[in-house]
């Protein structure tokens, strides 16, 4: 694909180098800005559900996580103090059946807090890829396929009170996300070649990553 052009580009946050929403001095934001753009009611709508009470207690949940852990917390003590905020009991593992050592670890962590912990691996059901139409060629890399909806309706019918996600595809992850009734957060998120930090990738980027710089095929 090509370039976009300059002149086709709509300005957003991600194009913002004053970050002013951040500390609110008076003047200081671009033409282009979100908080000063976004239609009464785009504002006023979220307001008024960060306001209902389930979330609420969400925000006001994961706000003092932030506080109270900023910069001393790893992610997975922080997902702790979330679920104990949150008041979730029965939490649950959706995991990446390459990614099943370091989930049970996280079990036993989570254990050790006194969570009862439920897991479900990407591979459930033993599917093959062909079964769903996908190619034949993309066995090559496993026959049977992720099941992140089988994934996710397993710990709906374990009335889990909060999903975490270790390490499902690219995509995967997306359906999970949808099909889950319960609150869902993420533990590891996957880069096999990054060693599932994908940010190597954007910090490196003018170095030993600079392909990304072109089109990707």
């Amino acid at each position: 694909e090509s370039v976009m052009e300059e002149k086709d580009i709509t300005r957003s946050c991600i194009d913002c180098h004053v970050v002013n929403c951040r500390r609110g001095e008076e003047g200081k934001y671009p033409d282009f800005c979100l908080t000063t753009n976004v239609p009464d009611e785009i504002q006023n709508r979220a307001m008024d559900l960060l306001r209902e009470p389930e979330n609420n207690r969400i925000a006001v949940s994961a706000a003092e996580v932030e506080y109270e852990g900023y910069g001393k917390r790893t992610r997975v003590e922080e997902g702790i103090q979330f679920a104990r905020k949150i008041g979730a009991h029965k939490l649950g593992i959706a995991t990446c059946a390459g990614l099943l050592d370091e989930s049970r670890t996280l079990a036993k962590i989570l254990r050790t807090n006194g969570f009862e912990v439920y897991g479900a691996v990407c591979k459930m059901g033993a599917n093959p890829k062909v079964s769903i139409g996908i190619p034949k060629e993309c066995e090559a890399v496993g026959v049977n396929m992720c099941n992140p909806i089988m994934q996710a309706l397993a710990l709906n019918e374990a009335h889990t009170d909060l999903n975490l996600i270790m390490g499902l595809c690219v995509g995967h992850d997306s359906l999970f996300i949808k099909y889950s009734d319960a609150l869902v957060t993420s533990v590891v998120t996957k880069d096999r070649v990054l060693g599932h930090n994908p940010c190597v990738a954007l910090y490196q980027y003018d170095k030993y990553y600079k392909r990304l710089q072109e089109p990707q095929d």
